[in-house]
């Protein structure tokens, strides 16, 4: 078996859990085989947007075909 992993970031309004589910269910719906989520780090945006926006960085592992 062969795994690739790719990086990617969800976001959340209302905490880090929700921004991590936001990567994990685009992963979920838009890739084949994911086998495991490995959450890399967490950070808050403050700059650009009202309030606060939760974000988490996760590598997801899928197989190659």
């Amino acid at each position: 078996m062969v795994y690739k992993k790719i990086t990617l970031i969800g976001t959340s309004d209302e905490s880090f859990d929700a921004a991590v589910d936001d990567a994990v269910d685009r992963a979920d719906t838009t890739l084949d085989n994911v086998y495991w989520v490995e959450v890399e780090e967490f950070g808050v945006e403050l700059a650009s947007v009202d309030g606060r926006q939760y974000q988490a960085e996760v590598e997801v592992a899928f197989e190659l075909e």
